[in-house]
């Protein structure tokens, strides 16, 4: 009976169900779209491409391990976690022989990969460019259609790609950047694949070349292995498992392949992950506050309706069953509707990502069942739940005293309401004293929104008493605005749960839009006020391909200049992960100051590091102590501290010697070199004129190419929250929209006591600008609690950077959303002739 009910309710009360149908959908739409990130990070396929032909590879292990026991109450525990490593991890040479003698292998090819970049007007087309031995040519698609093989160190092969996009063929000069010097090599022929290579583009040197530009003696990038003929691969395999027992060589067949070849893919997955759970998280949370509230004004506007059934004898149970089913069919259409196309928003997004360079194109877009199951399943059961929150006050109150609210609004919320609200509030505190204290960006960014929509429900919860409280300041200013804002300081006070309705997307849009536009500026402003001040070089040499060669920084350093290279990487300590970088040690005061605290960088060198204060705090580390960690390729290693210094956002939290930084990374070439010379730009450049594709820059040209840099990685940032902002747009546009709808008797009694459409409008105005300043006070009061605790945790002062310009961007768009949601449904409601609104049935 409830069920048929229900559906006659839904059918008579379209317009009404119309609003949370929307939130509901867009809400599915979100789950859905960041559900389908997390599955592609978790599942998405790596093909491989250049390991074709070689149905078994065998490559390093990626990952850091770490084993902890414990034993309590006479049980052991044993624990085993992995962390990524940001270089590639190379192979022993001398496995080889290992697994030549393995049963089922016909033959064991060594593979070196390295960056090697053509020198091409036409570029590579977004492709990257890696350079090879032509002895690994067994292992790829690629068939020589063209010349010859490469025998002397100056000979090349390359692809029919970039032969074909660059119009180049045997016999012509191409100069090739690769870790070492730049250098002019002779074409001597063109390789074509016989499948579909779309991610890279392959140079093939002769094998000493190749060993030489690798800059590894004695190791490699993998090793392909070809089964004797009938050999099954995976027999193989596990043939190659047994006899590799004991070190750290992995063994992969099929589909694991890809991620061996395109290891910044197999990284991306773990960074789709982080950010799929991220936003899907936010994503929840800021769904469930607003379909609450699309339900509970839903609730609000049938309270004559539910109060006349509990008159005629409708049992608090059958309120809520009839609610609950009503939410479930709505639940049900908008949770289907909004995984499909939540579907199509995945894909986007995915594509996005992949322009933007967060995601390689190598990991392709995973579309499953699940994550739009996990969504109508969320949706459905966050249906329910709203509609049971919002129907407890009218379930539980006396036939009589229901059918006396329906008439008046209370004029106290319920105390449960008010104690939910003030433990909400209490939380959010708490979150901000507690991100205050946090140091490190992957910690402290969850909290930063956490505490964001944690405030927001507290003004949810609190809204009428803050609605209330907003009247009595607004009333004199109000009543100099004529009529119109008479009456809207009485509606304000009168209809304080209505308008908290409105006031609570409204603040929560404006607070989490400062707070993710505002969070990436103070954390980069920072970074880049310490990098400034601590460079103390004349001039700043950097290169527009892969960094500026070893070469180059001698022939600077040949005149007398002091130089600095520097290498960027990252490493782990334990499991714990640290920007880093290696720096030159000889004249390096003179051309950095990191603002050392305790010790001297006179001390750094091969067997030393300096760390920031950041890292010694949760180290543990002075002058003089052992620092134990992993360096970017998976080597150990062992030092000593020389140096702690204050200035580690700018320059990472770990400093090294630059050689020993260099020979564990994959490019070794430096990001940057600094100088301090008597010399002019214009002598620097001349002397570098041999080195295409160097700058010389002033350290003030270097901040703003390190400010763009930050700007196209902080869009990342916006495009992954841009989605929640823009659900929760849609969220203030469809709340203010169902609140003036169901004003339409309202307005009709007022057109007969004798006001006009213009007056009727202009309360309308009045009203929308009083909540949005409301809505703005609350919404940029929590954006600047959030961001200074965030300033003070990670820059140590209490001052975010936020863009006047860009905060009232902010507000105005709020503004326009708030006043047009509120003047069409107006307007439409004002068409009717206020006699036949006023005389028809309820």
């Amino acid at each position: 009976m409830m069920l048929r009910y229900a559906l006659r309710t839904i059918r008579a009360r379209k317009a009404g169900f119309l609003g949370a149908f929307l939130a509901l959908m867009c809400a599915a739409a979100l789950i859905t779209a960041c559900g389908s990130l997390l599955d592609t990070g978790l599942r998405g396929t790596i093909r491989t491409e250049r390991y074709a032909a070689a149905p078994v590879v065998v490559s390093a292990d990626q990952y850091v391990h770490r084993t902890t026991v414990k034993h309590k109450k006479g049980k052991t525990k044993v624990k085993h976690k992995a962390k990524p490593i940001a270089e590639r991890a190379w192979l022993p040479g001398n496995l080889r022989s290992t697994l030549a003698h393995t049963p089922g292998v016909a033959r064991v090819v060594p593979e070196l990969t390295f960056p090697a970049q053509p020198s091409t007007p036409a570029g590579t087309g977004g492709r990257t460019a890696y350079g090879h031995a032509w002895d690994s040519a067994a292992l790829t698609p690629y068939r020589l259609t063209a010349g010859r093989a490469p025998r002397a160190a100056d000979d090349l092969v390359i692809d029919g790609d970039l032969a074909e996009r660059a119009g180049l063929r045997p016999g012509d000069r191409l100069t090739v950047q690769s870790t070492q010097a730049p250098r002019d090599y002779r074409i001597t022929g063109i390789a074509t694949p016989v499948t579909s290579v779309r991610h890279q583009t392959s140079l093939f040197f002769s094998a000493a070349e190749a060993r030489r530009l690798a800059a590894h003696p004695g190791q490699v990038t993998a090793f392909g292995v070809l089964p004797a003929k009938g050999a099954d691969p995976e027999r193989v395999r596990q043939a190659l498992e047994r006899a590799l027992h004991g070190t750290t060589a992995q063994v992969s067949t099929g589909d694991a392949r890809g991620p061996v070849e395109f290891l910044d893919a197999a990284a991306a997955r773990t960074r789709l992950v982080s950010m799929g759970g991220a936003m899907g998280g936010t994503s929840l949370l800021v769904a469930v506050l607003v379909v609450v509230g699309t339900f509970a004004l839903t609730v609000q506007q049938r309270h004559r309706e539910l109060a006349l059934l509990r008159a005629v004898a409708a049992t608090p149970g059958q309120i809520r069953k009839l609610l609950g089913r009503e939410a479930l069919i709505v639940g049900a259409a908008a949770g289907t509707a909004g995984a499909l196309l939540g579907l199509l928003l995945g894909g986007w997004l995915h594509s996005r990502f992949v322009a933007l360079g967060a995601v390689p194109d190598t990991l392709e877009h995973t579309v499953s069942v699940f994550p739009p199951l996990a969504a109508l399943g969320a949706t459905l059961l966050g249906a329910w739940a709203a509609a049971r929150i919002a129907s407890r006050r009218i379930a539980r109150i006396r036939p009589a005293e229901a059918l006396a609210e329906a008439r008046a609004e209370r004029t106290r919320p319920a105390w449960g309401r008010v104690v939910a609200g003030l433990l909400s509030l209490a939380g959010g505190v708490v979150l901000v004293v507690v991100l205050a204290s946090l140091r490190t960006e992957p910690a402290s960014t969850p909290v930063t929104f956490l505490a964001v929509i944690v405030l927001s429900t507290s003004v949810a919860l609190l809204g009428p008493l803050l609605v209330k409280a907003a009247a009595l300041l607004f009333a004199g200013p109000l009543r100099l605005t004529g009529h119109g804002g008479r009456l809207a300081t009485a509606n304000l006070r009168g209809n304080a749960a209505r308008m908290a309705s409105v006031v609570t997307p409204l603040a929560l849009l404006i607070g989490m839009t400062c707070t993710v536009l505002f969070v990436q500026a103070t954390l980069g402003d920072a970074a880049r006020t310490q990098a400034r001040e601590g460079i103390r070089a004349d001039w700043v040499v950097a290169g527009q391909g892969l960094g500026v060669p070893g070469e180059a920084a001698e022939r600077l350093r040949a005149g007398h200049d002091t130089v600095t290279e520097v290498v960027r990487t990252t490493v782990r300590v334990g499991l714990d992960k640290y920007a880093a970088q290696g720096v030159t040690p000889a004249g390096l005061t003179r051309t950095w100051d990191p603002e050392v605290t305790a010790g001297s960088l006179d001390r750094l060198g091969p067997g030393t590091v300096a760390v920031s204060e950041l890292a010694a705090d949760q180290q543990h580390l002075k002058p003089g102590s052992t620092l134990k960690l992993t360096l970017g390729d998976g080597t150990p290693a062992t030092l000593t501290v020389a140096a702690v210094y204050a200035r580690g956002l700018g320059f990472g939290d770990l400093t090294f010697a630059h050689d020993l930084v260099a020979h564990h990374v994959d490019n070794p070439l430096a990001s940057s070199v600094l100088v301090t010379t008597t010399r002019t730009q214009t002598q620097l450049a001349t002397t570098l004129r041999k080195f295409p594709g160097l700058r010389v820059l002033s350290p003030a040209a270097a901040d703003a190419v390190q400010a763009d840099r930050q700007q196209a990685n902080a869009e990342v940032n916006y495009l992954a929250m841009g989605l929640v902002l823009a659900f929760t747009a849609i969220a203030v546009v469809n709340t203010l929209a169902m609140s003036v709808a169901e004003r339409v008797r309202e307005f009709a009694l007022l057109r007969l006591a004798g006001a006009t459409r213009r007056q009727v409008l202009r309360m309308l105005r009045t009203e929308a600008l009083a909540v949005l300043f409301l809505a703005t006070s609350l919404g940029s009061g929590i954006a600047l609690a959030v961001l200074t605790a965030f300033s003070v945790g990670m820059t140590g002062r209490a001052a975010p950077t936020v863009t006047p310009l860009l905060y009232l961007g902010v507000v105005g768009i709020a503004g326009v959303l708030a006043l047009v949601a509120s003047a069409l449904p107006g307007r439409a409601a004002l068409r009717v002739r206020a006699v036949t609104v006023a005389t028809a049935k309820e």
